[in-house]
């Protein structure tokens, strides 16, 4: 298999993500995985060779060292395994939500869930946000009175191939209106790709331009866009 030429020791030297820092590699990840004229047949050289890439150059981290490939591989290792497993929590979580009980509830008790089963706290819900409706990680099919073996269980199949489709779900997801529904959201998940391709596009051209010379609606919309992808 194909790889990037290798990096010296001292350029791989651990430095923490920061949160800005992860939601540019989600992207990265994320366009570089459904780009169609790349495909899935790409060389794994080739494919985080174009990520890295994509990260480094985002005007999100303007000033930040540049990350190598080998760190961006790792890192979306860790993110793609532990929001796959919070995927699962989280549902549970969700099925056992009890009346009177906020979005806020249903996110302590799916801390709380992981916390219990993986045996540390889950600190990367920003990623979480960033993927929970991408097909991939929306729906891991985790029964109510599954034991935490079976949420392990649900995180594994999808953690298993990064380039794999989200398996089928049961017997009983499988109903037509259920199959509909899976429809609106795969539709709802690809306009929203294109919407944040199409809104760093737009940033990009508005960070090109000279400060001096932009108008205040203009700036004005820099600023939203910006607060918007961090």
């Amino acid at each position: 298999m194909e790889h990037p030429p290798q990096t010296s020791q001292s350029s791989l030297q651990r430095r923490k993500w920061s949160t800005k820092e992860d939601v540019v590699l989600i992207s990265a990840w994320l366009n570089t995985s459904k780009d169609a004229i790349v495909s899935t047949d790409q060389k794994a050289g080739a494919f985080w060779k174009r990520i890295v890439d994509y990260v480094n150059a985002s005007p999100l981290l303007s000033g930040a060292v540049p990350r190598e490939w080998s760190q961006c591989k790792q890192r979306w290792g860790r993110i793609n395994e532990h929001v796959c497993k919070f995927v699962g929590c989280y549902e549970a979580a969700a099925r056992e939500q009890a009346s009177g009980q906020n979005e806020n509830d249903v996110m302590k008790a799916a801390h709380d869930i992981f916390f219990n089963d993986i045996g540390i706290k889950f600190t990367l819900e920003h990623c979480w946000r960033e993927l929970r409706f991408d097909q991939k990680w929306k729906s891991l099919g985790v029964p109510k009175e599954g034991p935490k073996e079976k949420r392990k269980e649900a995180a594994e199949v999808v953690a298993e191939e990064e380039g794999a489709e989200v398996r089928p779900p049961g017997v009983k997801a499988c109903k037509a209106a259920k199959r509909k529904r899976q429809g609106y959201d795969e539709i709802h998940a690809m306009l929203a790709v294109k919407k944040e391709i199409q809104q760093q596009k737009l940033l990009e051209r508005l960070l090109a331009k000279d400060p001096t010379h932009l108008s205040a609606n203009e700036i004005s919309l820099m600023d939203k866009l910006i607060s918007e992808m961090i």
